[in-house]
This record gives structure tokens, C-alpha cells and sequence, in this order.
């Protein structure tokens, strides 16, 4: 997988030895030509590759290898622990003969100092797109019934210090005025978090009185707690609203029905609505396969190609300031 000199092909260890055959109940095949013919172009912003503290199904250099075989256009690194911008930079520069760039963002958990504008300013200046507020150092996340025992890592770790945006009077902290003020200078992305949407809205009200103009809302519905009415105000605020690929097929978390992904994407609007992975974890499938899985999905509920090629690819392409396919 990690041979430089040709791209891998599209058929890889989750999918199958029957990869290729029409699934048995008569639903639409991931692998059709149809369904690889949207994904080219596609963009994953939320891809959890390794290494991480967290159990891992698949590596950056793989996952790097496996979207540009299957025709995306680039993929963002996640990982709550650490900024993968120099591991980025790096495969990007190793690996440029490839038809996918790799992006990545700074995470503001306690592991990098929190609310650290130092982090931020480093990370943005190296290559980072995007900055994540707390994740698993969120108060919010710490204290949620929803959390599932996670996070879920390899080796024991310390603690987390709960952090939060708020005061006790609901007031945004100073803390995060200068790290919004990086974010603006370096016109890159904001992302929510774990944060609640009652955290959320303050925030991305101030950064776009700061100037941010790039702003985020991952899985609004699980940890995040919005509304349809609030993910709708999100979107009117000009915040795009990503959902997580894994909650919504079936070789992964599978939290939800399709139903309510229909619901979820009528609250935005098809040109705010992001559909990420959100894959990579040990025992689900990997991330360009849950792609094709939430394309059949998506063909099932009637949305057009047109449309499901501006969630998974021409929308985060907007997101990162990336010229137009």
C-alpha cells in the first residue's frame, strides 16, 4: 500500500472478495459505475487515519493511496490529540505524483494547551486549514450521555480539563478572541467542535464579527445537540453543516436512519450540507468505502447527482477555498 510508484487500486481489504457484485437484496451496488462516477471529485474533511492513541483501521500514507485510486480530490486529517500538518506537508511533497492533496487542522484540546493561540498561529502558519474548538476536552463532551465510553484509546491517558468558550455569565472568554483573530488572518476555518450549540452560536457570532469567514458545524445532532431549527439558523448564518458518513451506513456506527439524514440535509439546504466520513476507526469500514456507501444512500432518498456531488466534494471544496472542479 505504500509503494509510491503507481496509484493502488480501487479494491482494497474492507471491501470483498465480492466487491464488485450486486448486493443480494437488490439495492444499489457501491461499486457501480454510477455511484464511482460521483465520487470522483470528492473531498473527505474528516477522515481519522493514523498513527493516533486511538485504535485505527487504516494510516495517512493508505488512506492517501486509497482516495486518489478511487478519484477524490483531497482528504483532511483529523485527529483530536495532535496537529497532522507536518505529517501533511510531508506526504504531500512525497507523494505529489498522486491526484489528492492532504489538508489538516489544529485541535484545541488539552494536549496542545487548549485555547492556545500559539498552536493555532504555528499550525496555520505550516499548512493547517482548519482549527477544531475542544473535541474530547470539551466540557460538553466530558459531561454528555451520548459520549459512547469515548474516547476509547490505545494506552491510558491523563484526564481531561474540561474547557468551554463560556463564562459563568454565558459571556464568549477572552481566551478565544486572539485564537478567532488568527483564524481571520489566516482566512481559514472555524470548527465548532464538540462545543454545544449553545456554546456554538456565541462563538461563530463573534468570529464573524472578527472576520472569519470560513465556519463549521461537525454532527450537529450527536454531541453538538442542535435542533433541526437550529442547524437551519446555522446555515442561515452562512455556517456549513457536515454530517458524519459513519452514522449513516451500515459498515459502521450507524446511528441513524436514512430518513433522518433527509431531514438533516432539508434543515441546511443542500449548498450548506458537508457529508464527511468520520471514518477510520478500528472496526468499521474504511473512508472512501463509506463514501460510496452514503452515495447509494443518498441515491435512495432521490437526491440528484448534481446535489450529492456538492455535499461530498464541490461544498467542502467552497469550505476550503479550493478552485471549483
Amino acid at each position: 500500500m505504500t509503494d509510491d510508484s503507481s496509484v493502488d487500486t480501487a479494491v482494497r481489504p474492507d471491501a470483498g472478495d465480492d466487491a464488485g457484485a450486486p448486493p443480494a437484496d437488490g439495492s444499489i451496488n457501491p461499486f457501480s459505475e454510477q455511484v464511482s462516477r460521483i465520487l470522483v471529485g470528492a473531498i473527505d474533511l474528516h477522515c481519522h487515519s493514523g498513527p493516533s492513541v486511538m485504535p485505527r483501521n487504516i494510516n495517512h500514507i493508505e488512506e492517501m493511496h486509497d482516495a486518489a485510486a478511487n478519484g477524490l480530490r483531497a482528504v483532511l486529517i483529523k485527529d483530536h490529540y495532535y496537529s497532522a500538518a507536518p505529517i501533511t506537508e510531508l506526504l504531500n511533497e512525497h507523494y505529489h505524483h498522486l491526484p489528492v492533496k492532504l489538508f489538516s487542522g489544529v485541535p484545541l484540546n488539552n494536549t496542545v494547551g487548549g485555547f492556545n493561540p500559539y498552536a493555532v498561529d504555528h499550525g496555520l502558519n505550516l499548512g493547517a486549514r482548519l482549527v477544531w474548538m475542544p473535541t474530547f476536552s470539551a466540557a460538553n463532551h466530558i459531561g454528555h450521555g451520548d459520549k459512547k465510553n469515548f474516547p476509547k484509546t490505545i494506552m491510558p491517558l491523563r484526564d481531561p480539563t474540561p474547557l468551554t468558550v463560556l463564562d459563568d455569565d454565558g459571556k464568549l472568554i477572552d481566551d478565544v478572541m486572539p485564537i478567532l483573530d488568527i483564524i481571520a488572518e489566516h482566512d481559514a476555518i472555524l470548527s465548532g467542535g464538540h462545543l454545544n450549540i449553545r456554546e456554538i452560536m456565541p462563538l461563530f457570532e463573534e468570529a464573524k464579527r472578527r472576520g472569519v469567514k470560513r465556519l463549521l458545524c461537525n454532527h450537529p445532532t450527536f454531541l453538538i445537540d442542535a435542533s433541526l431549527e437550529q442547524i437551519a439558523e446555522l446555515a442561515a448564518m452562512g455556517a456549513y453543516v457536515e454530517h458524519s458518513i459513519c452514522m449513516f451506513i451500515p459498515e459502521a456506527f450507524k446511528h441513524f436512519e436514512p430518513d433522518e439524514l433527509d431531514k438533516l440535509i432539508k434543515a441546511a439546504g443542500v449548498d450548506k450540507t458537508i457529508l464527511g466520513s468520520d471514518l477510520g476507526q478500528e472496526g468499521n469500514c474504511w473512508p472512501v468505502k463509506g463514501f460510496r456507501n452514503v452515495i447509494c444512500v443518498c441515491l435512495d432518498l432521490g437526491y440528484s447527482e448534481a446535489d450529492i456531488k456538492a455535499m461530498i466534494g464541490g461544498n467542502p471544496a467552497k469550505l476550503l477555498g479550493l478552485d471549483p472542479a
